[in-house]
């Protein structure tokens, strides 16, 4: 969508390696925002973007790999051609719907959420027919769900899956993370530190749900105690949607762990509006007045 960063560069890199021609989308679908989300607020960063891609380009051209040959950056009455779209629960239009993976999660708190990234992707799978198409594994319900639709529908296609790009301090990458500011910026990490720690339990041995996400939440835990505790210029509030344990293709939680088959460790957080920002505060784009959704998840692989 968008406000491109290194983990979507990293994408196009892998599919690069393994393809002639790379063919990036731009779009900003709306069908994915609920009524009272940020799409009018979302970063839109097209003379940016392009020049990244410009700059990837080069750097293709002198490896033995492919090239980027187009960006399809559509218009919203070319996706949406007969009407318009629509963010309502119950509102009309051509949807596709991948249940009851894309339910759950994400999907329980943002109930038309995956509905428009189906809908979406089926469109652009349609229009471009690629031969391979790439996700990045922080958004790995994402994943899940169009796996699941390219499997159920007969798509002639792969879906390949790269690794979550993080920055210093273990923030996964996100166009979000412009909003944050330094503040917000510092305690988002706990989210990747509570999933961390989460992992260190499955590695160590542990196996039930109680044994693995007590940490996770202890770590949350004492972050929010420790913002509670400091003035209300210096905090960063945040809320835990949720911490998940699940399977890794029915995304059901799990009250222990298949060795066989692993799991999925994901969170999301929401990053408060900043408290009394201070004269030349970095406060991220939009001043620090929105909340902020992060997401972010660890991958437990089988251990037999």
């Amino acid at each position: 969508m968008g406000a491109l960063h290194d983990g979507h560069l990293s994408l196009m890199r892998q599919a690069a390696q393994e393809n002639s021609d790379v063919f990036v989308s731009i779009y900003v679908n709306p069908t994915q925002f609920g009524v009272n989300e940020d799409l009018s607020s979302y970063p839109r960063t097209w003379d940016t973007d392009v020049a990244m891609l410009a700059e990837l380009d080069r750097e293709l051209a002198a490896s033995d790999s492919g090239r980027i040959s187009a960006i399809f950056a559509p218009t919203t009455k070319t996706m949406y051609p007969t009407l318009p779209p629509s963010s309502e629960v119950d509102g009309q239009g051509s949807f596709v719907l991948i249940t009851p993976v894309g339910s759950v999660l994400e999907g329980a708190s943002r109930p038309v959420f995956f509905r428009g990234v189906a809908t979406v992707c089926m469109k652009l799978f349609n229009i471009v027919q690629p031969e391979r198409a790439y996700f990045g594994q922080k958004d790995v319900q994402q994943t899940v769900v169009i796996r699941r639709m390219v499997q159920d529908f007969h798509l002639p296609m792969d879906i390949r899956i790269g690794v979550t790009r993080r920055e210093l301090g273990g923030l996964a990458m996100s166009s979000r993370n412009v909003y944050l500011g330094a503040r917000r910026r510092a305690v988002a990490t706990v989210l990747s530190q509570a999933l961390m720690r989460a992992e260190e339990q499955y590695h160590n041995g542990k196996r039930s749900r109680g044994d693995i996400l007590w940490a996770a939440n202890d770590i949350a835990n004492s972050k929010m105690l420790e913002q509670d505790e400091l003035p209300p210029s210096k905090r960063a509030r945040f809320e835990v949607d949720y911490i998940s344990l699940a399977d890794p293709d029915s995304l059901e939680e799990l009250e222990d762990v298949d060795e066989t088959r692993g799991a999925i460790l994901s969170g999301a957080i929401k990053m408060m509006p900043l408290e009394e920002p201070q004269d030349g505060e970095d406060c991220g784009l939009g001043g620090g007045t929105g909340t902020v959704r992060l997401i972010d998840n660890i991958i437990l692989k089988p251990t037999k």
